[in-house]
């Protein structure tokens, strides 16, 4: 199976923001790949020459994939193969997992502040603005993901 040029760079684009994530490379492109590729479910081998990465690094990819949950694998009736999918509708938990991050962070920042010296004043300030902005944005994203979720 060919890619055309413009999956290519989608899958480019999109691995680039899985690193940001804090995904490797080959795990971003073969998370994009599954996303991007007009099939939905491809094999070890086709993974691996589509992106034209080594064995290993396509069977650590997709093991950390499978364990971090953004992959699953399928069998196919009479077919020995395993056919590896994105497991796109996890997003919703990990979402709500990243607004509970969120959360934990601005609570431990709490913990931080209270503990400062008054002597930094202009630091202990800063970091109950970024406390705030935790808050805020924890808060307001809670709202209208409860409200996507009501639609």
């Amino acid at each position: 199976m060919e890619l055309r040029q413009i999956q290519k760079e989608l899958i480019e684009k999109l691995g680039v923001v899985n690193e940001h994530d804090g995904m490797t490379p080959v795990e971003a492109r073969v998370l994009a790949l599954l996303i991007v590729s007009d099939e939905t479910e491809l094999t070890f081998d086709e993974i691996r020459e589509m992106l034209d990465i080594s064995k290993s690094a396509t069977s650590n990819a997709l093991n950390i994939l499978q364990k971090t949950n953004k992959v699953e694998y399928i069998t196919k009736s009479g077919d020995r193969k395993r056919y590896f999918r994105s497991k796109l509708f996890t997003w919703k938990q990990d979402t709500e997992n990243k607004l509970l991050g969120m959360a934990h962070v601005s609570n431990l920042l709490k913990e931080v502040l209270s503990i400062r010296t008054p002597k930094t004043q202009k630091f202990n300030k800063e970091l109950k603005d970024v406390i705030d902005y935790l808050d805020f944005m924890q808060n307001e994203l809670s709202i209208l993901f409860q409200k996507w979720k009501s639609k």
